[in-house]
């Protein structure tokens, strides 16, 4: 018999409403998370460290009454410091790193009454739009576990789709949080630059392009957790206001007839699949239906110096990063503590001049802008979230030729090869996503909306962008969606096999 079988009807807001009234305890939640979690892992391998004592814990200390109160939860592990609890990264170096205080970031999911029950998995230091992490192993697609779920919050949106959690935290650098979300069928919104808390060592986190959310399946749990999440942090020169009127509640008002361009040229060299055009024109058609004006636009930037100046920054922050976790540790990472590409980036980070770093930022600046620019015509930008559908397990893996070049490239000291060489490699990644990180460039919110699946029977997500700090435009337009198109009532395999599924309520 199945501990609560009713769990998966209800989202995060549903759950926290039946613990408010007494339906049931946190206790009954947590075991119900806890089974499922036990049940589906072992295929997913979704999550990869285990909290259960620190959630009895904090049941047993009174959880605050919070928005979510009683609601199991997952952090991502990846920038989510919780003092006492490993932080790996993904990485066999930092495994052994434990923070000793919780970042702002978790100490506002605990305010909102969230139980942290485990950590999902991620790829090293967040650097891969899969996760397949060398030191943890891959998480697997719930709609088809030969398949990604995605990165670098795949472990978080396996979990979501799986039924263990009803949100889970994921934060999105490139893509982090939408990419996922395509793959797995799920609500994914990363926030403008500055609306969300990230936490008082990680403000600046690869200059401001990182944002930090969750991963729902209902747009009321994103909108709701938007709001746990804003508000002005202490020493940060980016935070935003909480607005006058909360996230959820915007959600009940109207807006007038929207303004929407549309394009399927990818922002970045790639080629979209022929469903996932066919996908986005539906999506248009569903807009237009709704009463918004909906037209084709070309969005046009300078592609090339774009994705070098973007992979620069991730260079030079990412080997700050280790010689941060260097000197905490007491010991560099030796031969094979660092997957050869995150060591390849993090050598070329090494020998990226101050100049170098700030042409880089010059060029990113121009870039936002441009996107900027965009948004003085239209209120919305709609593009497929991604180009393909999600990789196999293991297809991005390097093969043994591959993997030589890579680590004779760590022991050349050139500037200009190994410019030329992350040139390339940035080319190569962002034509898997070549629709999201602009948005991370330019601080803009971002949403990937989960509106159709492919003949394989995997979903595809739509993205919609907004102008600066307008989340709550953009969740009114996804609650618009998600009422014309209820995708909340599709599961995936790893639902359907476990036990008798209700609809979300």
């Amino acid at each position: 018999m199945a501990t609560f079988p009713e769990y998966e009807s209800f989202d995060g807001i549903g759950l926290a409403n039946l613990v408010r009234r007494g339906i049931v305890s946190p206790d009954e939640l947590l075991d119900a998370a806890i089974e499922r979690l036990e049940t589906c892992n072992p295929q997913l391998n979704a999550v990869i460290y285990k909290m259960y004592d620190q959630a009895q814990a904090a049941i047993t200390d009174v959880l605050p009454a919070g928005a979510f109160q009683g609601v199991p939860f997952l952090l991502k592990d990846l920038l989510a410091d919780y003092a006492g609890v490993p932080l790996s990264s993904g990485s066999r170096f930092t495994s052994g790193w434990i923070p000793k205080r919780d970042s702002e970031l978790v100490k506002r999911f605990k305010q909102a009454g969230l139980v942290i029950l485990g950590k999902t998995n991620t790829p090293e230091f967040g650097l891969s739009v899969v996760t397949e992490p060398t030191h943890f192993g891959a998480t697997r697609n719930p709609w088809n576990l030969a398949y990604s779920p995605g990165g670098s919050s795949g472990g978080a949106a396996a979990a979501v789709a799986a039924g263990i959690v009803p949100m889970a935290h994921a934060n999105d650098g490139a893509g982090s949080i939408r990419i996922p979300a395509a793959y797995c069928g799920l609500f994914g919104l990363k926030p403008s630059r500055g609306r969300t808390a990230t936490g008082s060592t990680m403000m600046r986190m690869w200059e401001n392009m990182v944002a930090e959310h969750v991963l729902t399946r209902s747009v009321r749990d994103s909108a709701a957790m938007l709001d746990v999440l804003s508000g002005l942090e202490v020493g940060s020169t980016q935070s935003l206001p909480k607005p006058e009127t909360t996230f959820l509640q915007s959600l009940d008002h109207s807006f007038s007839r929207l303004q929407i361009a549309m394009t399927e040229q990818p922002f970045f060299p790639s080629t979209v699949n022929p469903e996932y055009g066919v996908a986005l024109n539906k999506a248009a058609q569903l807009c237009h239906d709704m009463g918004h004006s909906v037209e084709s636009v070309s969005l046009k930037i300078n592609s090339a110096d774009v994705a070098l100046a973007y992979a620069m920054i991730m260079a030079g922050e990412l080997a700050a990063s280790i010689k941060r976790f260097s000197v905490a540790m007491g010991h560099k990472p030796k031969r094979h503590d660092l997957e050869q590409q995150t060591a390849l980036l993090c050598h070329i980070g090494d020998h990226i001049s101050a100049a170098d770093f700030a042409w880089a930022g010059n060029v990113l600046d121009e870039a936002t802008h441009h996107v900027a620019e965009c948004f003085q015509d239209y209120d919305i930008l709609m593009t497929p979230t991604l180009a393909a559908p999600p990789p196999l397990i293991g297809q991005l893996k390097s093969n043994w030729l591959e993997q030589g070049l890579l680590t004779l490239l760590t022991h050349i000291p050139s500037p200009s090869l190994l410019q030329k060489v992350v040139k390339q490699a940035a080319i190569r990644n962002f034509a898997l996503c070549p629709f999201t990180p602009i948005y991370n460039i330019s601080g803009q919110p971002a949403m990937s909306v989960p509106l159709y699946w492919d003949k394989q029977g995997l979903p595809i997500g739509i993205q919609f962008a907004g102008r600066y700090a307008s989340e709550a435009m953009l969740l009114q337009l996804a609650s618009q969606l998600e009422q014309a198109s209820p995708w909340i009532e599709r599961k995936p395999v790893a639902w359907i096999e476990r036990s008798e599924i209700r609809v979300i309520k």
